[in-house]
């Protein structure tokens, strides 16, 4: 485990031209007092690391001073490769940070930069099947920084729209992808909109640079954007009991999930979804290969007990 702290000090060593102990404790998670101890290991093998004094100071490397050494474990890089990676993973992080210090110079701002065009979150809004024919076009207008015309259909439209849209980034949420844009021609300081990327089609990549700040927080956005989706909406809580290996399944369809009483065999867990709907459609949909029962409320019950009738009716 110290030698895992070691490289990624000296990896911050490397990506800052000076930066504080209680940086370096703050980033990995350790007392000054360890950073303090990491530091002298680190000057003691060699490294040349020093120490400035005052309200400014900290610690750096010597000027020049360059190592090929990334030291990426094995979780680390299957986070990465695997795309797996969670902006609140340590393993996640350290990877990132090991592979920043290893970009050179000259390349480390664009690459920095490129990287906040795309954010992923494992919670989405609601999961479900996607089409992406959109996606290698549009991806390229985020990473190139150019503008693009589109025909997209808003959700419950039945038909699409031509868009001019200036691309800001793109954020992959549970299963669902998302463009961040502005509409071209907008007012500036106007707020970004997101579009799903499955409700695009014909997008054409235009040869004009999209109108978009130098730099972007993706996360912020979608912090921001799906608290406003939630608050639109009118949220239902349902209790079911079910097979412990059901409670996944469960967590990903509903907006969040929490288990109530857990007896071994059987769980009972409380739902939360956006809406009366979205709870009824969620649960019709589970119904028919698992095994859950809905307890609370009785409204619930009523809904797919009616929808069952239906169903043997026709049959």
């Amino acid at each position: 485990m110290r030698a895992e702290r070691l490289i990624a000090v000296l990896m911050l060593l490397k990506r800052h031209d000076r930066v504080t102990a209680s940086t370096i404790a703050a980033e990995l998670g350790v007392s000054e007092r360890t950073v303090l101890r990491d530091i002298e290991a680190l000057s003691l093998s060699g490294v040349p690391v020093y120490a400035e004094r005052g309200r400014h100071g900290g610690f750096s490397l010597v000027p020049g001073y360059r190592t090929d050494l990334t030291g990426l474990t094995v979780e680390e890089a299957t986070s990465l490769l695997a795309g797996t990676g969670r902006l609140d993973s340590p393993a996640f992080a350290s990877a990132m940070r090991k592979v920043t210090a290893a970009i050179p110079e000259a390349y480390r701002g664009t690459a920095v930069r490129a990287a906040q065009r795309v954010l992923v979150r494992p919670e989405g809004f609601v999961r479900r099947p996607e089409e992406l024919h959109a996606l290698d076009p549009v991806q390229f207008a985020v990473f190139a920084g150019r503008r693009i015309r589109t025909r997209y259909r808003p959700r419950d439209a039945d038909e699409a729209r031509e868009r001019l849209l200036d691309p800001v980034g793109l954020i992959i949420a549970g299963d669902t992808w998302y463009l961040v844009a502005h509409g071209a021609g907008s007012r500036e300081g106007t707020e970004e909109r997101m579009y799903r990327l499955s409700r695009m089609s014909e997008v054409e990549v235009l040869d004009e640079p999209a109108v978009r700040d130098e730099d972007v927080d993706l996360d912020e956005i979608w912090q921001r954007r799906r608290a406003a989706f939630r608050s639109s909406f009118d949220p239902v809580d349902v209790v079911v009991d079910c097979a412990p290996a059901d409670v996944e399944t469960l967590r990903a369809t509903a907006l969040s999930a929490e288990t109530l009483s857990d007896a071994g065999d059987r769980q009972r867990v409380g739902l939360r979804f956006a809406d009366h709907r979205h709870a009824a459609g969620a649960l019709w949909g589970l119904m028919f290969d698992r095994d859950i029962v809905v307890l609370e409320p009785e409204w619930v019950r009523e809904t797919l007990a009616d929808r069952a009738r239906a169903v043997l009716a026709r049959h």
